[in-house]
């Protein structure tokens, strides 16, 4: 059976606000903690948001490293956390980072799941209603991803 790419000690929920870098580090700070990247996987995040943001749309930004660090990846996770107070994402308004570590082509999968649960403006709207990390996760997990 593959091991999940989600867990629930991955999910946070924060009431104040972070800058992007901020964000970022907790998010590879997560994976890290996950035993799915190594600790340069937050240098690696950061490369890749200079050349493409990672910004998304709906208040989403999917941090994840360049093609060319991918081994720092040692295994497929995700880490999801929601910033009530907001992150200013150059520019852009953020409420949920969500980090990925994609081994092999697994990334694409997995962002295309992240891209199908929060193109719908009611799927976010629940999201941002989620009361507990524990039902954030539920939510996350209940979309497949």
């Amino acid at each position: 059976m593959a091991r999940e790419v989600l867990s629930i000690g991955q999910v946070r929920i924060h009431s104040g606000s972070a800058t992007r870098n901020e964000a970022m580090k907790e998010a590879a700070d997560i994976l890290q903690a996950a035993g799915a990247v190594t600790g340069a996987y937050y240098d690696a995040m950061l490369q890749r948001e200079q050349t493409v943001s990672t910004y998304m749309g709906n208040e989403l930004a999917i941090p994840h490293g360049t093609n060319e660090t991918k081994g720092e990846i040692l295994e497929s996770a995700l880490s999801v956390v929601r910033y009530d107070g907001g992150v200013d994402w150059d520019g852009n308004p953020v409420t949920f980072v969500v980090g990925i570590a994609g081994k092999g082509d697994e990334h694409l999968e997995i962002l295309s799941q992240i891209a199908i649960l929060f193109s719908e403006e009611d799927d976010v709207a629940r999201l941002k209603q989620a009361q507990t990390p524990e039902e954030l996760f539920s939510l996350v997990s209940a979309a497949g991803v």
